[in-house]
């Protein structure tokens, strides 16, 4: 029993089980023939089922849960626990919807690889520090999209429905456009289905919106938000510059100290 403990209180151990689920998750997707594969991943959540335990029994569930990764980890068996159903049910049995939804948050578990990265911690924590100081700028820039949406749905909505039938359809075109992807195709598209004057005028606002949103509103958004991820290491660096200065002024001090304590004794 102790050595089960030992085994999934091992992180590298947990590391194997991991690595070997995702591989079976992804060759499961090339739907072989055979159920054999169908029953190893429920076998995989029995097995992480049992860490869960295991860390919950060795170190409390308070401390457990106080841990970051193993929120995630025990959120992820909990979701997949329906899937161990296909040990003891044929496979007609599950073609249940909730069974088949299930099945696919399989894909989830791939994140507890992240844990595992070297360094993922202070990264982390720096898009967490990056998040909170630019949310602002970003919940600034959605509401531009949402703005330019709506008045680019109503002038369009009739030219290329396709596009901005319809204000969700016109929030997904105008960011796409935003992001300057495939942006001329739909002046292009307008321009064929109008009048040239028309076409010119359109031509022009999307231009403008291109260099408003696209090159200069999302390059601000990601400017913003590296330099606050960044901002942690530059404040670590200045700290370190000035507890230098700091030893460098005392280690001066203490010089100057030595030397009249050298002169009084020659004299």
């Amino acid at each position: 029993m102790n050595g089960v403990r030992r085994f999934f209180l091992n992180e590298y151990c947990i590391l194997v089980l991991i690595i070997s689920n995702a591989l079976l998750i992804f060759v499961q997707e090339f739907e072989l023939n055979g159920n054999v594969l169908d029953y190893l991943e429920p076998l995989f959540t029995v097995i992480f089922v049992i860490e869960m335990f295991v860390k919950i029994t060795e170190y409390g569930f308070t401390k457990y849960i106080s841990v970051g990764w193993n929120r995630l980890d025990f959120v992820l068996v909990v979701i997949a626990i329906p899937s161990i159903a296909v040990i003891f049910y044929n496979d007609s049995a599950l073609q249940l919807n909730i069974f088949l939804t299930l099945r696919v948050f399989r894909v989830f578990k791939f994140f507890r690889l992240v844990r595992f990265f070297p360094n993922v911690q202070p990264l982390i924590a720096s898009v967490q520090r990056a998040l909170k100081t630019s949310y602002i700028v970003i919940a600034g820039f959605f509401l531009l999209v949402f703005i330019v949406s709506l008045v680019t749905c109503s002038l369009y909505k009739n030219i290329v429905p396709e596009y901005f039938g319809n204000p969700l359809d016109s929030f997904y075109s105008v960011f796409r456009l935003f992001s300057v992807e495939g942006w001329y195709e739909i002046p292009d598209l307008i321009a064929a289905r109008t009048s040239p004057l028309i076409a010119f005028f359109s031509k022009l606002y999307f231009i403008i919106m291109l260099l408003c949103g696209g090159i200069f509103g999302l390059s601000l958004v990601n400017s913003i938000f590296v330099d606050a991820m960044v901002s942690d290491n530059n404040d670590d660096l200045q700290e370190d510059v000035t507890q230098l200065r700091k030893k460098i002024e005392d280690l001066t001090v203490k010089i100057e100290e030595l030397k009249k304590i050298c002169t009084n004794l020659k004299n």
